[in-house]
C-alpha cells in the first residue's frame, strides 16, 4: 500500500512557549483509516489542522501525492481533494440543514438559479442513509448540538474528497448511529479513500482503524497496526501510566431528596409536545442518569431545568422550594450546571482563562470581590484559577491567555472545575466528559464520584451508555419526550437499555 501523505518533522509553537508539534512525522497510506489518538492537548487536532491549511507548521514539509505542498487555507486543500470535519462546529446557525449541507456546491438548474427541490432530496437521501434522525429543514440554530455535529459529517460524506479527516466524530452520536457511519467509511477506504480519524473512544478505534498513531505531550510515541494494539495498551502509551476502565463506584446510602421534577410538560411555539408528564427525583449522594436516542427530549429537559424555556406546566424543585421561574443567577445557588455546549453556554471564547473560571462564583461570593462588591479581586480569582488548574489538571500557559487558546478537552476540563467547585447540592451533567481523552475521563469521573461522596446529588445525561453504568445509582430512560423506565444500575443491562432507548418498551413486553 502506497504512501499518500508524508508529514516529516512537523513542529508548532504556540506563543509564548508552548509546544504543540516537536518533530512530529508520520505517514499515511492511500486506502487505508489511520487513527490519531492521545490525551487532551497531546498535538492530535493541531497536526490535522496544519495538514488542512488551517494553521502553518513553524518547521516541517507535508508531500502529497509525491508533491510537496503548503496549503494556505482549507479551500486549498479542499480543491486537492482533502476535507475536514472538526471538533468545534461550523456552520451557519441561520441556514437550514440541508443548507448547511449544500453550501459551497449548489446544485443550480438550467438558469444557474440554486435547484431548492433537487438540493433538499439530495440531503434527505443522505440522511436517510445513516439514519440521523435530522430534519432537513430545520435551522441549525434550533437544534442540538448533536444533531450540529452530525450536519458536520454530512457536508464532508456530501463532497467528492479522496482524503476525510474526522475530528471525534462519534463524539455527539448514539450507540445505534454510529455502525452506519463505520460502515460508510469502511466502504470509502476500501474504493481507494483515505480517512484520518481522531477518536478518544478506543473501542472505536479498535474496531475501525488499520493502523493508529499515538502521540503524547506533543511528540509521537509509536505507529502500530490496530490488530496488533488492545485497549488498556493504548491507553497507557497515551497517558504514560495504567488507565482503569471498570466502575468505580462504591455502595453508598443515599440522603434526602435534593433536587426534583415535578410533572413537567413542554410544547413548543410550533405545538409540537416536547416533554410529557416527566417525574424525576434525585437524592444527596445519589448520581441519576439519563438515557436516550438523542432528540427525546433531553435537550428541553435542561433547558427548562436552568430556565432557558419555561415548562407549560409542572415545577421543578431544589432543596424543597419552587425554582421554576426563578432568576437564572438565583436556580445558581442551587444547581451547578456543565452544558453540552461549551462554546455557547458554558465559556466566553474570547475572554481570558480566568474571566471564564470565576465565572458564576463572583456572583454567589465575597471572595472574587471587594470594596463592597464593586471591583473583581484579581489575586484571589488568579488563586482560584490555579486551584481548577491544578485540582482538574488543566494544561495552559497562564490565566492570563484566552480561553480559545486551550484544547477542547481543557476547556471542558475548566467548566468542569469551576461548577463542581460551587457549592451548589445539586449538580446538572449535561455530556460533561465529550471530547475528553480515556485519561481525562477517568480523572472527571473520580471528580465526579468525591462529589457524590461530598453528598451532593447529581443528574448525569450522556449519550455513553458504558458512562451511565460505570457511574449512575439509578437510570431514567427518555423516549419521545416521556420517561420510560427508572431502573437501578446494577438490576439492568446495556441490551434492555438501548432497546427502551429505541422502543420505548422493554424487550420482555
Amino acid at each position: 500500500m502506497d504512501d499518500i501523505i508524508e508529514m516529516n518533522r512537523i513542529v508548532k509553537i504556540f506563543p509564548p512557549a508552548l509546544v504543540a508539534l516537536d518533530d512530529v512525522s508520520v505517514t499515511f497510506r492511500k486506502g487505508e483509516i489511520h487513527a490519531i489518538v492521545g490525551e487532551n492537548g497531546a498535538g492530535k487536532s493541531t497536526l490535522m489542522k496544519i495538514l488542512y491549511g488551517m494553521q502553518p507548521a513553524d518547521s516541517g514539509e507535508i508531500i502529497y501525492d509525491g508533491e510537496k505542498v503548503k496549503f494556505s487555507d482549507p479551500g486549498e486543500a479542499i480543491l486537492a481533494g482533502i476535507g475536514m470535519v472538526h471538533q468545534e462546529i461550523i456552520l451557519v446557525p441561520q441556514y437550514t440543514v440541508w443548507e448547511n449541507v449544500v453550501l459551497g456546491i449548489e446544485p443550480v438548474n438550467f438558469l444557474d438559479h440554486l435547484d431548492v427541490k433537487k438540493a433538499r432530496h439530495q440531503v434527505k437521501e443522505k440522511i436517510e442513509e445513516f439514519h440521523f434522525n435530522l430534519d432537513p429543514d430545520a435551522k441549525v440554530e434550533d437544534i442540538s448540538v448533536a444533531a450540529r455535529q452530525k450536519v458536520e459529517i454530512l457536508k464532508l460524506l456530501f463532497r467528492n474528497v479522496s482524503i476525510l479527516i474526522m475530528d471525534e466524530p462519534t463524539s455527539v452520536l448514539t450507540p445505534q448511529e454510529i455502525p452506519q457511519l463505520f460502515e460508510e467509511l469502511k466502504r470509502l477506504r476500501d474504493s481507494g479513500d483515505t480517512i484520518l480519524f481522531i477518536s478518544h473512544h478506543l473501542e472505536e478505534v479498535l474496531e475501525l482503524s488499520d493502523r493508529i498513531t499515538v502521540l503524547r505531550k506533543g511528540k509521537k510515541v509509536d505507529t502500530i497496526q490496530a490488530d496488533e494494539a488492545t485497549k488498556t495498551g493504548l491507553a497507557q502509551m497515551m497517558v504514560g501510566r495504567e488507565v482503569i476502565f471498570e466502575s468505580i463506584r462504591k455502595a453508598q446510602q443515599a440522603g434526602e431528596v435534593v433536587f426534583e421534577i415535578c410533572g413537567v410538560n413542554y410544547t413548543d411555539p410550533n405545538k409540537r409536545p416536547r416533554l410529557t408528564d416527566i417525574n424525576i427525583k434525585v437524592r444527596a449522594s445519589e448520581i441519576v442518569g439519563i438515557a436516550g436516542v438523542e432528540g427525546n427530549g433531553q435537550l428541553e429537559l435542561v433547558n427548562v431545568i436552568m430556565g432557558l424555556i419555561e415548562p407549560t406546566s409542572g415545577s421543578i424543585i431544589a432543596q424543597g422550594e419552587d425554582i421554576t421561574r426563578e432568576p437564572i443567577i438565583e436556580k445558581r445557588k442551587r444547581v451547578a450546571f456543565v452544558s453540552q455546549d461549551r462554546a455557547n453556554m458554558s465559556a466566553c471564547i474570547p475572554a481570558k482563562i480566568t474571566e471564564n473560571v470565576i465565572m458564576t462564583h463572583h456572583r454567589l461570593g465575597k471572595r472574587f470581590t471587594k470594596w463592597g462588591g464593586r471591583v473583581l479581586d484579581s489575586k484571589q480569582s488568579a488563586l482560584f484559577t490555579n486551584e481548577v488548574r491544578e485540582q482538574f489538571d488543566v494544561q495552559m500557559t497562564s490565566g492570563e491567555a484566552v480561553f480559545k487558546s486551550l484544547s477542547g478537552g481543557n476547556q471542558q476540563k475548566v467548566i468542569l472545575g469551576r461548577e463542581l467547585l460551587l457549592e451548589a447540592p445539586f449538580i446538572l451533567l449535561d455530556q460533561p466528559t465529550r471530547g475528553l481523552d480515556v485519561g481525562s475521563i477517568e480523572y472527571v469521573h473520580r471528580q465526579i464520584m468525591d462529589m457524590r461522596a461530598q453528598q451532593r446529588g447529581m443528574l448525569l445525561i450522556s449519550a455513553d451508555l458504558e458512562e451511565l453504568f460505570r457511574l449512575c445509582d439509578r437510570l431514567v430512560v427518555m423516549h419521545r419526550g416521556r420517561v420510560v423506565a427508572e431502573l437501578v444500575t446494577e438490576e439492568t443491562n446495556v441490551t434492555e437499555v438501548g432497546y427502551l432507548m429505541l422502543e420505548g418498551a422493554s424487550y420482555e413486553a
